[in-house]
């Protein structure tokens, strides 16, 4: 079955499922999530805050917390183990595939992203609420699956197995160290053996995600092989799991993430980096 669901379908059962807002913004955009959200949302929705639900024991940026954190988080939200989530954002696709991985990392499987977001469902006039949400307590149970996360080690591991590809999400100039890194004291360039694969690459112009056709070329002409194992990375782990979604829908198996990606990665010392 697709991870994504379309605007269509979502009108059509707005009422068997539960909408998560997973709305975060780059910070120059200047945006506060939160209270867009107050603004207008789709009716139902609770909002997910990924700077708030996330581990705050270290300096790395919005890192998956605990099980027991998450669980406690979600299941304030609203949410139990046995609902069908619908994750959407205001950008179109951007922050979404972030929750969306995050559910399945925490073994919740029933959970799908809104192709084109908000801002599709807006451009078709499609009902909206204002306020703050107000749910009952859910009943939401952690069961971490290891199979769709990767940490530094694991990773430096595959680099020297050379038994997983490794594909960046941030743009070109990131990628080959041209760019400086916004995030100040990270090293330029990228992992020994990487591809790059810019997310704005896998969106149409309307930020859907592009079709099957267009993405398995995509996919082709950058080498990749999509039924071996890949692990996905980018510059914080929001935009890594748009290459994931994409793979995802292509029906490519083995796919993981770096959670800590280029803001972990560049900062370590002993963390090889190539450029170019």
């Amino acid at each position: 079955m697709s991870p994504l669901v379309s605007t269509e379908w979502l009108a059509a059962h707005l009422g068997d499922v539960r909408l998560v807002d997973a709305s975060w913004y780059l910070p120059d955009e200047k945006r506060e999530p939160a209270k867009e959200f107050v603004a207008r949302h789709i009716p139902g929705a609770v909002f997910f805050d990924i700077d708030g639900i996330a581990d705050h024991s270290g300096d790395l940026p919005h890192m998956l917390p605990s099980a027991e954190a998450f669980a406690a988080a979600l299941s304030a939200l609203g949410l139990s183990d046995g609902d069908a989530v619908v994750v959407y954002d205001g950008s179109g696709l951007f922050s979404a595939p972030r929750v969306w991985w995050s559910l399945r990392a925490m073994g919740h499987d029933k959970v799908f992203v809104l192709d084109g977001g908000l801002p599709k469902w807006q451009r078709e006039g499609r009902p909206l609420e204002s306020g703050v949400a107000t749910t009952n307590r859910g009943h939401f149970h952690a069961r971490p699956n290891a199979d769709l996360q990767r940490d530094y080690l694991a990773v430096l591991k595959h680099l020297e197995n050379d038994d997983a590809q490794i594909l960046d999400a941030r743009s070109q100039s990131r990628f080959t160290g041209e760019e400086k890194e916004p995030r100040p004291g990270l090293k330029s360039g990228h992992m020994p053996g990487a591809i790059n694969i810019p997310w704005r690459s896998l969106l149409t112009h309307e930020n859907t995600l592009k079709s099957d056709d267009d993405l398995r070329r995509l996919f082709a002409e950058k080498g990749v092989d999509i039924r071996a194992p890949i692990v996905t990375t980018c510059g914080s782990g929001i935009s890594a799991a748009i290459v994931m979604l994409a793979l995802e829908k292509l029906g490519a198996s083995g796919v993981s993430l770096y959670d800590g990606s280029w803001a972990e990665w560049g900062s370590r010392d002993s963390a090889p980096v190539a450029t170019g």
